[in-house]
């Protein structure tokens, strides 16, 4: 009953997504006094239910962006001006996507072998759309007739065995059945490419198809990249190897693709002005409906930025006009069938512009995420028709390949048969370019960082709060030597912060106060016998706060679908949605931090003069962006923070549960040991770093990454303000306040 009790606590204080962590960094495991309830919102019908609080957030954020874009869409109404936004919305893809294509290199193309059938052939082949950077896949050639044919690259969903899945392996077989050349190709993360794959288990070691994705898409996206470039680009080349072939007709070129598929051939087709005529397959809606329903989704279906710069699905299909394009969609897809028919309006009327009505369709089936036999047909009429292929579109049944007809290694993998490079690989090589600079920057002292803080802002998409809010006081706790008082406060967006603040009693006079910042929660150390009591009782205010993201403001009912991994949980989709929009939730967190220490600043009883602040885990991140916006905050401890975010993007595996409180974009711009230079000459504690794989962090380590930042502390005679510490040198939490409240 006792440790039920505890789990439930432990659970109500964190969400699930958050106890793994604190496992790693351990949790109090004394239980809150009895009777007493530390939540602040639930009694307020206007403010309780505030989960997802930073989904929403960054919600109003995107609709704002998205109905400013309709208002400019509905403007245009002539073909010039269109054609003046094709040019203007392709360049804001490219640099959303992480900017321009890397120049051709050899394709070195190879056959590894061949399936000969009565009426068609397979050639196994592989390519290299980058030096070493392997694409696998198999070419499927009609026999007759001889003359060259209609060519249609297609793209998997996500599936682990990509078009070797009998329901793809139907759809290709009927259209080579039908005189086209069909070349499917294997996904960065599927079939014969996963990056993490593990020849002794046989299996990825984080998971399926969108965790192949997700998980070096965080790092591509910490870059200031997005993995969606090298999804495209393998689809561009691709098509440099269909010309290749003397069997295809240059001038036919087509692409399609269902779910995962879908997403790669809309935005290949948007992007390659070769391709004809394309058919992206249950992915096309809205982002105002995809937000509004399942949210953003894996790595690669998210461009860095992309909605702050106002693109939404369909400039996608727009860029093609008026080549012809059919949107395939079923009306219960996840993918909401409303957005899609919005989509289909705003495009339909483009074509219509341009004179070319009768080259943009879009059908629907009844069905949920899934290939249907009526849009199947419908798709093979769309490409008989604009490549001029004569024949019937009945869809026919076919004689499935097994796995082993369509394996192009040796191996099965490509990493374990080729020399080849991972997308890790690559963006680690973008990655190291960006961190020679940062440290060619720092050899110019502390002004120089401090003179980037302007970027870091826009880089966390952080917003200062203009405007003072009383708080508003819900109730009060009396305990044998303090009180416990709850409050709320208008947050960042439109949601109110929850926050505790335990005050001793009987004593007169400004107090001392500490912000303290925990990822469970401002209830997680306030138990009697707890943490936060140990702090009030050395004669200091505590101000425990569940800013966004945490406690009672954390993410309910929505893990994404690149949540749950081989390694560990991460809270992905989410972090996604901040980056479409320009935003993060450190950047939100320390917005939040800075209006608590606004309260403070107005409370008559609590010496400003002298706030310090601790923080756990990542809530460490949040803490030193804040301290380095605001000079208020005079003193910081970090427990168990994280060693940098260089060690995120320069190690193949590492924890998801770090990503929430990274900063996308942030290593084109600066690091945590730049972060913590800023606070110089301000006291600094960190204690017990972490690093990327959340195990302590080597000294030699610790001590390569803060070299820089202790140099600057040096530069200002405070180098005994800069602390760091390792679990062996401390007892007890206890021990660790004694020395850091007497700083």
């Amino acid at each position: 009953m006792e440790r039920s009790r505890r789990d439930f606590l432990k659970k109500a204080a964190v969400g699930s997504a958050g106890v793994f962590m604190l496992n790693q960094m351990g949790f109090n495991q004394t239980l809150l006094a009895q009777d007493e309830d530390l939540s602040v919102l639930p009694n307020w019908i206007r403010h309780k239910g505030k989960k997802n609080a930073l989904y929403n957030h960054y919600y109003s954020i995107a609709s704002s962006f998205l109905n400013d874009r309709k208002e400019k869409v509905s403007q245009l109404t002539e073909k010039d001006q269109w054609q003046s936004r094709q040019k203007s919305m392709r360049g804001k893809i490219i640099k959303c996507i992480g900017g321009e294509f890397p120049g051709k290199t050899p394709l070195n193309a190879e056959t590894t072998g061949y399936v000969d059938k009565e009426d068609y052939r397979i050639e196994k082949v592989i390519f290299e759309s980058l030096p070493e950077f392997h694409v696998t896949g198999c070419l499927f050639i009609p026999k007759k007739p001889e003359e060259k044919k209609p060519a249609i690259i297609y793209c998997s969903g996500h599936t682990n065995v990509a078009f070797r899945s009998q329901t793809y392996q139907h759809e290709i077989l009927n259209l080579v059945k039908k005189g086209f050349v069909v070349f499917g190709i294997d996904p960065i993360g599927q079939g014969e490419r996963l990056h993490y794959y593990n020849p002794e288990l046989g299996r990825s070691m984080v998971g399926g198809a969108t965790k192949e994705h997700s998980y070096p898409g965080a790092q591509c996206f910490l870059t200031g990249d997005s993995i969606a470039r090298y999804f495209i680009w393998d689809g561009i080349r691709a098509v440099d190897y269909l010309l290749t072939r003397e069997e295809v007709d240059p001038d036919r070129l087509g692409i399609t693709g269902r779910s995962g598929g879908g997403t790669q051939s809309a935005y290949i087709g948007a992007l390659d002005d070769r391709i004809l005529a394309s058919a992206p397959e249950c992915y096309i809606t809205s982002f105002k409906r995809l937000i509004q329903s399942i949210g953003p989704q894996d790595a690669e279906q998210n461009f860095y930025r992309g909605i702050e710069h106002q693109i939404d699905h369909a400039d996608l299909l727009e860029q093609r006009v008026p080549k012809p394009t059919m949107m395939v969609t079923t009306t219960r897809d996840f993918f909401s069938i409303q957005g899609a028919r919005e989509t289909a309006r705003e495009v339909e009327g483009v074509y219509n512009i341009f004179g070319k009505p009768e080259n943009f369709s879009m059908i629907e089936d009844n069905a949920p995420h899934a290939s249907t036999k009526r849009n199947r047909q419908r798709k093979y009429e769309f490409f008989q028709r604009h490549f001029n292929v004569s024949g019937s579109p009945v869809d026919e049944e076919v004689e499935y390949l097994t796995p082993e007809e369509l394996t192009v290694t040796e191996t099965g993998q490509v990493l374990t048969s080729r020399k080849s490079r991972s997308t890790f690989q690559i963006n680690r090589e973008k990655a190291e370019q960006h961190l020679t600079a940062l440290k060619d920057r720092r050899k110019s002292g502390s002004e120089t960082i401090k003179s980037i803080l302007p970027t870091i802002k826009k880089l966390t998409g952080f917003t200062s709060l203009q405007t003072s809010h009383d708080p508003v006081f819900t109730g009060r706790y009396v305990r044998e030597d303090y009180k416990i008082e709850k409050y709320f406060v208008k947050g960042t967006g439109n949601y109110k912060i929850p926050y505790l603040l335990f005050r001793p009693q009987d004593q007169n006079g400004k107090l001392p106060v500490v912000l303290y910042l925990h990822p469970g929660g401002k209830a997680a150390e306030a138990s009697p016998g707890g943490e936060i009591e140990s702090i009030v009782k050395k004669g200091y205010a505590v101000l425990a706060p569940d800013l966004v993201g945490v406690g009672e403001l954390g993410p309910a009912g929505f893990n994404g679908d690149a949540y749950q991994f081989e390694l560990g949980r991460g809270a992905y989709n989410i972090w996604f949605f901040g980056l479409l929009v320009g935003k993060s939730m450190v950047g939100a967190q320390a917005a939040d931090l800075m209006r608590l220490v606004d309260v403070l600043k107005n409370r008559s009883d609590i010496a400003t003069g002298r706030i310090s602040s601790l923080a756990r885990g990542g809530l460490c991140n949040t803490l030193l962006h804040a301290a380095a916006f605001v000079e208020t905050i005079s003193k910081l401890a970090l427990i168990n923070p994280l060693l940098s975010y260089e060690s995120l993007v320069m190690h193949k595996y590492y924890q998801p549960e770090w990503i929430q409180s990274t900063v996308p974009g942030a290593i084109t711009g600066y690091d945590l040991p730049d972060m913590a230079a800023c606070i110089a000459p301000r006291y600094l504690w960190m204690l017990d770093i972490q690093d990327h794989r959340m195990k302590p962090a080597s000294q030699e380590e610790i001590d390569k990454t803060y070299r820089f930042t202790r140099d600057v502390y040096r530069s200002e005679n405070a180098e005994d303000n800069f602390v760091i510490k390792s679990r062996e040198r401390f007892q007890n939490f206890a021990e660790i306040m004694s020395g850091w409240l007497s700083k």
